[in-house]
């Protein structure tokens, strides 16, 4: 296995600076760290990390190796990686191999390198390691104990595999974690998608009719933070449970067809391909803006929008003009790819804590509790949940209350009567 395979040695400096910066933001990640560094509970434990490489996520590989894993790093989406944090991690000796802007066969070729390590643990953002392993390298399947996945569309990915019995070795479904979807997916995805937006246009969102396709929590989030800045935010939804719960949060809900005809600046966020196609941009308004959040690009049919453009050029960095044959203009944000992260920093790093603890704990668990597990998706075990919750309170000075014992006995018997 190479060393590393990244952009610029020369950028190590000012990565190590930033990922100390993310570090004082990540005060529960920094208590299992130290944690680890004393139980020393995953010696002997090879793992590979596909995951988006940021100051966070250097953080979590830090801890990790402080609790004796060795670890090889890959980026989880070419668009994502930020080279100084890439840069920092290989001085440090950690096997890394990411570059931004990286091609899709450079992108496999460095999933490719990270496996190398021979892997016990697998951590994903999108399943692209454990459809890696299993599609290429079949051999390598015997010596993996088992994986974490952090994202939804990863999740729906490995629970259809574990449905099909395709699925070889049991995965944690950390994205379903209380402790991640529900902070990670509301408010990092809501505040880093409009910084990522802003960044890329600079436009204004108060008055705007912004529509956001998918009602999830990252929709939710996106939803609020846009409505918080004036936007006028229509939502987009298949499941009518979560298009109800839209309409009594204040929003309008439609199909995507009339929602294209009248939105000015358009956010996927569904985890599904194809959600605005042709005959969606056929009929949006000139110098309309779109935008996935989603994990991959599919969510855009930009094959089906490039097919009806008479012109395309690149406006800016992250920004990219399609003309059409009626002179109408659609901008496309950062290729289709996470915008929140090809042209932001993605989460906050106090987000991040959260969602990076449960990481670190479940690839803890895996390693004390793999071997009795069988191939299938798990939730997270709610004490993992629960010790992330308690000491992020703790972390904020935040006291709560706890039940007398009569109150307890209470909610656990049906004798006390009512």
């Amino acid at each position: 296995m190479k060393q590393h395979i990244i952009k610029d040695m020369a950028l190590a400096d000012e990565g190590k600076q930033r990922i100390e910066w993310a570090n004082r933001h990540m005060p529960v990640l920094r208590k299992i760290k130290d944690r680890f560094e004393k139980d020393r509970p995953l010696v002997g434990i090879n793992v590979v990390a596909c995951l988006h490489v940021t100051v966070e996520t250097a953080n979590l590989i830090l801890a990790l190796r402080a609790g004796g894993a060795k670890i090889a790093l890959t980026a989880s989406n070419p668009l994502s990686t930020q080279d100084d944090v890439a840069a920092a991690l290989a001085a440090d000796e950690i096997p890394t191999f990411a570059i931004k802007g990286e091609s899709d066969k450079e992108y496999y070729e460095c999933l490719a390198e990270a496996i190398k390590i021979g892997p016990h643990v697998t951590l994903d953002d999108g399943a692209d390691t454990i459809a890696f392993l299993h599609s290429d390298h079949r051999d390598l399947l015997p010596g993996v104990i088992g994986g974490c996945e952090e994202t939804t569309t990863g999740v729906i990915r490995l629970r259809a595999m574990a449905d099909g019995d395709a699925l070889a070795y049991p995965v944690l479904a950390v994205n379903d974690a209380e402790t991640k979807m529900m902070f990670d997916n509301r408010y990092g995805t809501g505040q880093s998608t409009i910084h990522g937006i802003m960044n890329a246009t600079n436009v204004l969102f108060a008055g705007k009719t912004v529509v956001v396709v998918g009602y999830g929590w990252c929709g939710r989030g996106v939803s609020l933070r846009a409505k918080g800045l004036g936007a006028n935010v229509v939502v987009v939804e298949v499941n009518p449970r979560k298009a109800l719960e839209a309409v009594m949060d204040g929003y309008r809900v439609m199909p995507m067809l009339d929602a294209a005809r009248i939105g000015e600046l358009f956010i996927t966020v569904t985890g599904d391909m194809s959600v605005i196609r042709k005959e969606h941009f056929e009929v949006m308004r000139d110098q309309a803006i779109v935008a996935n959040s989603g994990h991959f690009n599919v969510e855009l049919d930009l094959p089906g929008l490039s097919s009806i453009a008479v012109g395309i050029n690149e406006m800016k960095e992250d920004v990219m003009e399609y003309m059409l044959a009626n002179g109408n203009r659609i901008y496309v944000l950062a290729e289709g790819r996470l915008v929140n992260l090809a042209s932001a920093f993605g989460h906050p790093p106090e987000v991040m804590d959260m969602s990076f603890a449960n990481q670190a704990l479940a690839v803890r668990y895996i390693a004390e509790h793999g071997s009795t597990l069988e191939n299938r998706v798990y939730p997270v075990p709610t004490e993992i949940d629960e010790e992330v919750a308690s000491l992020k309170l703790d972390a904020m000075g935040v006291k709560i209350e706890k039940l007398t014992a009569e109150q307890d006995k209470y909610l656990h018997s049906w004798t006390m009567g009512t």
